[in-house]
C-alpha cells in the first residue's frame, strides 16, 4: 500500500516524459546558416542511421588495393577506408544524396584534394534553388567543410560538412559528406589516385 503513491509519480513522470519528447520531436529544427546543400528542413523528415555499421572486407568490391580504397555504402550510410599496405581501415559515418536521381553509383577515383574549399553550385543546383548563391568562399558557410576531394564524375566530391546535423542522413545533392575531423583524417590518408566506389 505504500508503494502505491511512487508507482504512480512514477506512471506520470514517464506518462510526461514520453509527451515531452513526442513534442520536441514534432517541433521543426532551426534551419543553420549558410548550409545550403539541404533541400529541406531534415530535422523532422529523416531519421538518422544509428544501428547499421559494419566492417567489411575490401575483396569483394576492389581487385587490389593500389593507392589505397574508399568504399561508399549509400545505403548504410558509411565510408570505409584501406589503405594500400592494409595496415589502415577506417569506418565513417556519412550523408548520402537525397534522392536516387542525385545518387551516382560505380567506380570513380580522387583526383584533387583541396583543404579549405570553396564552393559553386551546380547549374541544375542554381535552377532548383535560384535563390541560394552562386559563390560561397572557403570558411565556415561552406558546404564542403574544411576539406574536399574531388571524383572523376563532375561535380561529385567526398567532403566535410559544417553542418553536423546532415551527417547520418540522406542530405547531400549527391557528394557524399563526412564530419569535419573525419574528412581531415581521411584527407591525409588517401592519394590521388585513391580508388573510390559508391554502391
Amino acid at each position: 500500500m505504500g508503494h502505491a503513491p511512487k508507482a504512480l509519480n512514477r506512471r506520470h513522470f514517464v506518462a510526461a516524459s514520453a509527451a515531452f519528447g513526442a513534442a520536441a520531436l514534432a517541433s521543426p529544427a532551426l534551419a543553420l546558416s549558410g548550409s545550403t546543400e539541404i533541400e529541406s528542413d531534415i530535422s523532422s523528415s529523416v531519421s538518422r542511421n544509428v544501428s547499421s555499421f559494419r566492417t567489411l572486407d575490401w575483396r569483394p568490391y576492389f581487385a587490389d588495393l593500389r593507392n589505397g580504397a574508399i568504399l561508399c555504402d549509400t545505403q548504410s550510410r558509411a565510408l570505409h577506408f584501406w589503405s594500400e599496405d592494409q595496415s589502415i581501415y577506417k569506418l565513417y559515418p556519412t550523408s548520402v544524396p537525397l534522392t536516387p536521381d542525385l545518387t551516382r553509383l560505380g567506380r570513380t577515383e580522387i583526383i584533387k584534394k583541396v583543404e579549405g574549399p570553396d564552393w559553386r553550385p551546380t547549374p541544375e543546383m542554381r535552377q532548383r534553388n535560384p535563390e541560394w548563391p552562386e559563390y560561397i568562399p572557403a570558411g565556415p558557410d561552406s558546404p564542403l567543410g574544411t576539406h574536399a576531394m574531388w571524383l572523376t564524375w563532375q561535380y561529385y566530391r567526398i567532403h566535410g560538412t559544417h553542418d553536423t546535423r546532415k551527417i547520418g542522413r540522406r542530405s547531400s545533392n549527391g557528394c557524399i559528406g563526412l564530419y569535419n575531423e573525419h574528412i581531415a583524417e581521411l584527407f591525409s590518408l588517401s592519394t590521388l589516385g585513391t580508388q573510390v566506389m559508391l554502391i
